[in-house]
């Protein structure tokens, strides 16, 4: 069998709903894609401990503490667990992460924005892990089967991170006029980078084509926007915060939010590295490496040891 007949072999697969593993042929540039789309969503994982990170020793209470803390030690596990699944394509995790400390390699745009008090922690988790759950419970369906059986985990923790944020938001909302200034403040500035975590308009994006062609996404970026709107507005609207967006309509023909023009300038601006927080976020994750050199070389030693070892045994 050649190569054009592997890949029409491959696309019935693909149509017929068919999981694809690790040892099944796949086109090259559908492996070269999962590389591009799951380390991104790994680097995401991992920079998105910091803005949190920053919160845990200032956090209002020691059950928040212990909340926040837990939730950060989440983030790590998700990265772990898909740049695993990463490795399953052929490519080293050292490499993966090289790329990101390079500059090489994105990551979500929303982590690029600063976390100024402890309400920025409840919008975080209601925007931000709120709009992570709307793509993520998508992707555990998707064609490739390491990818979509980690999504399976990272939904149930991220869906403990969305209630988290919203009963933080919620209790605020309840309490002082500055305490609800404070929350409506957060929610002004998360909300539009958080509807940008979708990435581009359709018409804008170049991956996207063929990511649905392949059913590792089942749903475009607007669509999955759009899904995020709908279900959030009323939660928002459950607890009195308003969302800064005055186009913002529910729609009776189209049963959905119809909503303002986000500023794709800005999103572009902040995916080049020119966001409040990129440098911040970068030399943090490059000092993290450099400080956690002695941990990696002590593993080596002890792995090689041990499999000294194992052979003379």
């Amino acid at each position: 069998m050649d190569d054009q007949e592997r890949e029409r072999h491959f696309n019935d697969r693909i149509a017929r709903g068919e999981v694809i593993e690790p040892k099944d042929w796949m086109p090259e540039r559908y492996r070269k894609q999962l590389i591009r789309m799951m380390s991104q969503h790994a680097h995401s994982e991992v920079v998105g401990m910091l803005p949190e990170g920053n919160w845990i020793s200032r956090a209002p209470s020691l059950r928040r503490k212990a909340v926040l803390l837990a939730k950060v030690q989440d983030e790590a596990g998700h990265g772990l667990y898909i740049y695993s699944g990463v490795e399953t394509l052929g490519i080293s995790r050292e490499s993966l992460y090289n790329e990101f400390l390079e500059g090489r390699a994105k990551y979500s745009s929303i982590f690029n924005y600063p976390t100024l008090n402890w309400a920025d922690m409840g919008a975080v988790g209601w925007l931000v892990d709120g709009a992570a759950i709307v793509n993520q419970t998508v992707l555990a369906k998707c064609s490739y089967g390491p990818y979509a059986r980690a999504m399976v985990r990272v939904c149930k923790e991220e869906n403990f991170h969305h209630k988290q944020g919203y009963e933080i938001l919620a209790t605020m909302m309840k309490g002082t006029k500055e305490q609800q200034e404070m929350a409506q403040d957060a929610v002004n500035r998360f909300w539009w980078p958080s509807l940008m975590m979708f990435g581009p308009p359709d018409k804008e994006s170049p991956n996207s084509a063929d990511l649905l062609r392949w059913k590792v996404k089942l749903f475009s970026n607007d669509e999955l926007r759009q899904r995020f709107i709908d279900r959030t507005v009323p939660q928002a609207e459950n607890i009195g915060i308003k969302l800064p967006d005055p186009k913002l309509k529910y729609n009776e023909e189209t049963k959905h939010y119809d909503h303002g023009e986000i500023n794709w300038d800005e999103f572009y601006n902040v995916i080049k590295g020119n966001g409040i927080c990129n440098k911040e976020r970068m030399k943090a994750r490059r000092e993290a490496h450099e400080n956690g050199a002695w941990v990696r070389e002590a593993a080596l030693a002890y792995a090689r040891k041990h499999a000294k070892e194992t052979v003379a045994a």
